[in-house]
């Protein structure tokens, strides 16, 4: 391959001289103090007080701790003002962020720890007892807990923690006696400056985890090299549609997504606005929310465009400021499209990416917005569609497509085998997605990796579902697939062989439901004889899934 992959960014990009993110996130909290960075739970942080903040985190966890460049943090917070104070203190101290799911079971979380070797946790106050549960099979040593009020004034941090324990229960009691409270690891860094870092763009910034085909999640390496180029990659695009703009963007994805992470790098590098909407299934609270924000940048996923227009309080807003809307984490339909540019006036540009491409990989240009495209792909990114022998074939034909620039991965943390075949000999990252390019480069994808389920843009893996499933002891064996939804993209259909006819669908998700995060639960169960299978005994999902649409 020409270079190593995340080793540089190229010059054609980086008119700033960018190494790192550091460089980024110094630059625009220098030149835009006084602006609002961050807002959640109405308080807003200025890009003055992340700098602040950040530094001191950083000068706690290089001071209070025995931390070293390049041992991994894992994060685990919900989308609050806490995240990107954390995450940059963290990247400021040379340590290496592994995004994690908040509402992760202990079972994924261990995993995830383990897998990782994360030596320190920043948590959530509300989910520190499901860790509790597994820190001591893990190499966590440090845990920072945070409540949701911590970085408000004093009156609105005791109600909103006290609403959140007493009124709303969500805070159930915990045992981890050396757990620090983040308002006091701020505390003891605060007006200090932490030692200098400075990182190389090929070292790692972020381990983001994705599912695997073994059933449990897979660290792709994301390097600071990778996530700088694909920012400036969208920024490069994105800013055609706004001149010289300042934006204000609403994220109602989490920033631990590496979709939100990536976009709201690009809404800093601007000196933007970013609004962090903690629960976007409360319609009512995030209609409250874009009332009270003159948005212009929109980043959300197609059943929240659909949810969304459904309502008429969401109807009646004023988006004369709204000039770019952008999706990705699923498909995106027709309909949708053409209800959101009816009720916003603004047209949505479809994105695609993956976990281990930063995540962008293309985008519907604005002003070329071709609905049921992924659209074009991204500045100095090369892309090359393959048949079954890895030869690369003519326009408007089918074939897997491959990914490469400088966005694209390192490899798989500790997986030398995985990341050598993901990628091929002149080191192209395979997708495993079935995609066709139009002769004016237009790209549409056509069918997906063959087995992934996505539930309102979060990946599943079957083999993750089924490890759980079958581990219950009265089932035999069980295949998950995908099924279409209307308001989820897919929902997760298992089939279940079972030796209990006592067993029931009900059972089987309480069982789930201990095990995998929410969007893992199976929502339809069918009981079944028999599985259909290959010759050689392989479960054949397809055949399910093709059943199903028959049926339908």
């Amino acid at each position: 391959m020409d270079q190593p992959r995340g080793s540089s960014i190229p010059d054609a990009l980086n008119s700033r001289g960018y190494a790192s993110i550091l460089d980024v996130v110094g630059r625009v909290c220098r030149d835009y103090a006084d602006r609002p960075a961050f807002t959640s739970f109405g308080r807003t942080l200025s890009y003055g007080e992340l700098d602040r903040l950040a530094d001191a985190f950083a000068v706690y966890l290089q001071r209070n701790t025995d931390l070293e460049p390049g041992d991994r943090i894992a994060v685990q917070l919900p989308n609050i003002i806490q995240y990107p104070v954390v995450l940059f203190g963290a990247l400021r101290a040379g340590l290496v962020v592994v995004n994690t799911n908040p509402l992760y079971t202990p079972r994924e979380m261990e995993h995830q720890f383990r897998d990782s070797g994360a030596k320190a946790l920043v948590i959530y106050k509300s989910m520190a007892h499901q860790a509790e549960k597994i820190i001591g099979n893990t190499g966590v040593r440090h845990v920072i807990v945070t409540q949701i009020g911590d970085l408000h004034g004093y009156i609105k941090r005791t109600l909103l923690n006290a609403a959140v324990k007493y009124l709303k229960k969500m805070e159930p009691d915990f045992d981890l006696p050396e757990a620090v409270c983040l308002r006091d690891a701020l505390a003891a860094g605060k007006g200090l400056k932490p030692r200098a870092v400075v990182p190389d763009t090929s070292d790692i910034a972020v381990l983001q985890y994705t599912g695997g085909t073994t059933g449990l999640a897979k660290g792709a390496m994301l390097t600071h090299g990778n996530l700088v180029s694909n920012m400036l990659q969208g920024s490069a695009l994105i800013s055609r549609a706004e001149k010289g703009w300042s934006e204000t963007a609403i994220a109602p994805l989490p920033l631990y997504h590496i979709y939100a992470f990536t976009l709201s790098l690009i809404v800093m590098e601007s000196g933007g606005h970013t609004v962090l909407i903690p629960n976007p299934r409360d319609l009512d609270a995030f209609v409250r929310d874009l009332r009270q924000q003159r948005i212009s940048c929109f980043i959300g996923l197609n059943t929240l465009f659909v949810a969304l227009c459904g309502r008429d309080d969401f109807r009646n807003l004023d988006f004369s400021n709204l000039k770019v809307t952008i999706s990705g984490g699923m498909a995106l339909t027709h309909d949708a499209a053409d209800c959101w540019q009816q009720v916003t006036g603004c047209e949505i540009m479809e994105g695609y990416g993956l976990t281990e491409t930063s995540p962008a990989v293309a985008i519907n240009p604005p002003g070329g917005v071709r609905v049921g495209t992924i659209g074009l792909p991204l500045p100095q990114t090369e892309v090359k569609i393959i048949d079954s022998d890895a030869v690369e074939v003519t326009p408007g034909t089918p074939g897997e497509l491959c990914i490469r620039g400088p966005q694209v991965m390192v490899g798989y943390w500790q997986r030398e085998a995985e990341t050598q075949a993901a990628f091929t000999d002149d080191g192209y990252f395979m997708t495993g997605d079935i995609a066709v390019q139009e002769a004016d480069g237009y790209l549409r994808i056509v069918d997906r990796a063959k087995d992934l389920i996505i539930v309102s843009g979060f990946n599943v893996y079957p083999n993750e579902v089924e490890d759980v499933v079958v581990s219950h002891p009265d089932v035999i064996e069980c295949a998950a697939v995908g099924i279409p939804d209307a308001h989820c993209g897919e929902v997760i259909k298992l089939f279940v062989v079972s030796r209990n006819k006592q067993l029931d669908a009900d059972n089987i998700r309480d069982w789930c439901r201990e095990r995998l995060t929410r969007y893992k639960v199976p929502k339809l169960v069918e009981f079944t004889q028999d599985l259909p299978k290959s010759n050689v005994g392989k479960v054949l999902r397809r055949k399910l899934r093709d059943t199903e649409d028959d049926a339908a």
